[in-house]
């Protein structure tokens, strides 16, 4: 027990597991993510239903988008953002890891007439010869890669963006990770169930890593047949570090926004967004 609980409570270097497919194929915690993105009252997996018709109005504002616009929205789940802007006149793709969002996602746009391509992939392994005006990567998904990852996503971006193309995201500042506090619990079903349809015990270790801004809650999930272990990985960011990772990948940075409904910029948010051209 001794052993085992040492292992629960260890601390893996930075970004030393990946395990995203614990939570977006995973049959159970895939659905109760597609919960917490329908509910349209909470920020959680996705923003609430308000702040998304305002972060669209100002999309559509201020990238022109219309009937000759290319748009590819990483991450776009259930397709709270595809289906609206493909109701604005934009050709649009959607890409995401989670097979029961894009179903949901494919639903909408059948209901309501809309051509919307979406792609079943984990983002890092998406591939295309389509090129885009517009690329979106919303609700800090960047954050969740490593540098290594990250590399990789800003070569895609460069690759697919057709010539003076845009990209939007947003990611979590360093007044965010300054509030973090390290913490270790465990609970009976922790999270309301939302690991397993069966009991299990969740121990949760929250760690910082102070040199890199970088945040990890580890859960252990522990039921009667089986243990696993997801790890969920934060990169927080200031100005000058996003902006820096953003050139060094032959990104031109144009703006600063306090989030993708394009608020102003505040250095106290611990959040804030990037408009990037190529």
């Amino acid at each position: 027990m001794f052993k085992e609980l040492k292992q629960i409570n260890s601390r893996p270097a930075p970004f030393q597991f990946y395990t995203a497919d614990e939570l977006w194929a995973n049959e159970h915690t895939s659905k109760q993510m597609l919960e917490y993105h329908l509910n349209e009252a909470i920020d959680v997996s996705s923003r609430n239903k308000s702040f998304i018709e305002r972060s669209l109005d100002w999309i559509v504002a201020h990238f022109g988008v219309d009937d000759k616009t290319t748009i590819a929205d990483f991450g776009c789940g259930p397709g709270l953002y595809t289906t609206r802007l493909a109701e604005r006149g934009a050709t649009v793709t959607g890409i995401d890891f989670s097979e029961n969002s894009l179903k949901y996602a494919k639903q909408v746009a059948e209901q309501k007439g809309l051509k919307i391509n979406y792609v079943h992939t984990n983002y890092l392994d998406f591939e295309t010869t389509h090129r885009f005006d517009l690329i979106t990567m919303i609700m800090c998904d960047f954050c969740a890669l490593s540098p290594e990852q990250r590399r990789i996503m800003l070569s895609k971006f460069s690759s697919i963006l057709k010539p003076d193309g845009s990209v939007l995201l947003d990611v979590y500042s360093l007044n965010s990770f300054n509030q973090k506090e390290e913490s270790a619990t465990y609970e009976l079903n922790q999270l309301n169930g939302f690991w397993s349809p069966d009991d299990y015990y969740c121990f949760v270790n929250t760690f910082k890593y102070d040199e890199e801004k970088v945040t990890l809650d580890k859960y252990s999930i522990i039921d009667e047949s089986k243990k696993h272990v997801v790890y969920n990985w934060l990169q927080y960011f200031s100005q000058e570090t996003l902006k820096k990772e953003f050139e060094e990948n032959g990104f031109e940075v144009k703006e600063f926004y306090s989030n993708v409904a394009g608020g102003a910029f505040d250095p106290d948010s611990s959040e804030f967004a990037l408009v990037a051209r190529k």
